[in-house]
């Protein structure tokens, strides 16, 4: 969506960023791929996305799926997104019900993929989710790019802010505090100066450091991780659990603080994680609902989360 060119380093190589990739390709923006997890991506600029040819393919991705709707939704044109069995039967109603709010024409299939979206011109909303959620409220941030007026959304609990930063990193004037966030409409992303380097996936780290901790004698040290504050509950959750934990931040990319992540088997202890703590290791709850039933010895834990 920015203006220019932007460079990036340190990409994950999973399937979720490669669908992102072919539906932004899909429009038209020019991707090269410069090595091993390194890219060039010459932008459209805003309102210069081009319409598929085809149908817009997320695959399995959901954010892709709810990010690009947000996209899509200000575009003059009909854009179709699939995605796999899994992703197909996936809630949608969040970021349909929002976006057409705004403006746009949205047909589902009762409230599931595939979404066919009729873009139009936006009008700006204040909006709340029923569910704390980084993606929708990314996809109503995006839609409010394009829109007349100030897109606000006013969250139950705090998201993680990766759209946020990387507003910041793009331009983007937003006024962003924890639970809420507001952007004003008009504003195009430029593309910044330099390598934009992606730092480490907690989520991918959250699976040694369990692993780690439910070994007696074990330990692992993982460097150049996220350590974005929004997404270490998983951090949390294991030193509730027992392990001993050790943050070290080492520096910035990407508009994120990053360092080394430091876990060891401690004392194994039951512990509760309430609701507020969910949206910061949602992507954590696998491995950790694992380490809780004894799979990996760390003994009891008890959830309490959103009856959504």
């Amino acid at each position: 969506m920015a203006d220019g060119t932007t460079s990036i380093v340190g990409l994950a190589p999973g399937a979720d960023v490669a669908s992102s990739l072919a539906c932004m390709h899909a429009m038209g923006a020019a991707i090269h791929r410069t090595g091993p997890g390194a890219l060039e991506i010459k932008g459209r600029g805003r309102h210069r996305m081009a319409p598929a040819d085809g149908e817009l393919d997320c695959g399995n991705s959901g954010t892709t799926l709810r990010l690009l709707a947000g996209i899509v939704a200000s575009h003059p044109f009909r854009s179709r997104l699939i995605g796999d069995a899994s992703l197909s039967r996936r809630p949608m109603r969040r970021v349909i019900d929002p976006l057409t709010a705004m403006g746009a024409t949205i047909t589902s299939r009762d409230g599931r993929p595939p979404l066919e979206i009729d873009g139009a011109n936006l009008a700006a909303i204040d909006w709340t989710p029923p569910v704390a959620s980084a993606q929708t409220k990314t996809a109503i941030l995006l839609a409010g790019l394009a829109a007349h007026g100030t897109t606000i959304v006013r969250e139950p609990l705090p998201t993680r802010d990766h759209t946020e930063r990387a507003f910041d990193l793009f331009g983007i004037a937003h006024d962003s505090r924890p639970g809420y966030s507001a952007v004003e409409g008009g504003q195009c992303p430029v593309a910044p100066s330099g390598l934009l380097r992606v730092p480490g996936d907690p989520s991918s780290a959250a699976v040694w450091a369990a692993v780690a901790a439910s070994h007696p004698g074990w330990w692992v040290e993982i460097d150049g991780v996220c350590l974005n504050p929004l997404r270490l509950g998983f951090v949390r959750a294991l030193s509730r659990m027992g392990a001993d934990v050790r943050l070290t931040e080492t520096g910035k990319a990407g508009g994120e603080t990053m360092g080394t992540v430091r876990v060891a088997h401690g004392a194994p202890r039951a512990a509760t994680i309430g609701s507020e703590m969910v949206p910061s290791l949602i992507d954590e709850l696998p491995v950790l609902a694992a380490a809780a039933a004894g799979v990996l010895g760390m003994g009891a834990l008890a959830w309490t989360l959103f009856s959504q």
